[in-house]
């Protein structure tokens, strides 16, 4: 019997992927932001033999929210259990589980459950939980079936690369440049214009207007999620046409010579806009190349000027 106030709730889908498979990604949390459209960054607090500590950054309902859960896995049985130790108000709890059944050989029924409650049991709190749930689990899902079932055509599509400045510097100066994005469009050149906003602090909702090579201006959208003064985390939301996904990290090492500095991306080709963007006879390789020495075009330059702050300020 239920508890008065709280929600109970599931989702299902059918994948055409052996469980075993399923259980994989599901338990590979570091990969969510590739594979979830709402999830912006998973971090591993603790990890132990079949536990797991993690904070997860996502949105909901257009709002970037935080918090941490504790998982169990149990490969065996196929089911992974979650539940939220500081929920982001207005949840006052959230726990569940998924549960990845075998309908045969290569195909699965995944089952999302969620139980839930809103601060002070408040009924409007409760309604935009629902959504928020309903929502997500519906775009979890469906992320899920489609990642598993074009993992193989998705595989040749999506790459990763990183581009490092050595800094004669502090770690804490290039940090600053990079998280202070608000003050881009007077310190780099190839942005024109960036709407930064941070209503909780740590986590940033950025978009800029880019200058490309022609001149023309191209508009992005990301979160971030930072780490001072070591890491800065984020996701497109708002894509360029070549790319369907697109995630990375800003890292500052000090090493005997200053500051490592540099700039990581993970990329999934939209094989779709290929031919509108650079021509009927591009191939994915041209769309490779194209994407990124934009990117590392972009990247190096920002590290180029975060290197010149760093380097001033040491002076």
């Amino acid at each position: 019997m239920s508890q008065p106030g709280l929600r109970e709730v599931e989702h299902e889908i059918t994948v055409s992927a052996p469980a075993t498979a399923v259980y994989r990604l599901i338990a590979e949390v570091r990969n969510w932001p590739r594979i979830f459209p709402p999830t912006i960054y998973v971090d591993h607090i603790a990890e132990g033999a079949g536990e797991e500590h993690i904070r997860i950054w996502a949105t909901a309902n257009g709002e970037a929210k935080n918090w941490t859960s504790r998982r169990t896995l149990d490969p065996d049985a196929l089911r992974i259990t979650f539940r939220q130790e500081l929920p982001a108000p207005p949840v006052a709890a959230m726990g569940g589980a998924w549960v990845i059944e075998e309908l045969s050989a290569g195909e699965s029924r995944v089952r999302l459950l969620h139980d839930y409650r809103a601060v002070d049991d408040d009924p409007a709190h409760l309604a935009w939980i629902d959504e928020a749930v309903d929502r997500n689990s519906r775009s979890e899902l469906a992320a899920l079936k489609t990642n598993l079932e074009l993992a193989h055509a998705a595989e040749d599509l999506t790459f990763s690369f990183e581009d490092t400045v050595q800094v004669d510097g502090c770690a804490k100066d290039v940090y600053d440049f990079v998280n202070e994005a608000g003050l881009w469009p007077e310190r780099l050149p190839h942005v024109a214009s960036v709407r930064l906003t941070e209503d909780t602090p740590g986590l940033q909702e950025l978009e800029m207007d880019t200058r490309a090579k022609d001149g023309s201006l191209h508009t992005t959208k990301s979160y971030r999620v930072t780490f001072p003064h070591t890491r800065i985390a984020y996701k497109q939301t708002t894509l360029p046409a070549l790319m369907t996904l697109h995630t990375g990290y800003w890292t500052f090492t000090e090493n005997d010579g200053g500051v490592a500095a540099s700039s990581q991306h993970t990329v999934t080709l939209n094989t779709a806009n290929i031919a509108a963007v650079l021509g009927e006879r591009a191939t994915v390789e041209d769309a490779r190349q194209y994407v990124r020495t934009a990117l590392s075009t972009n990247s190096l330059a920002t590290l180029g000027h975060a290197k010149a702050y760093a380097e001033k300020n040491r002076d």
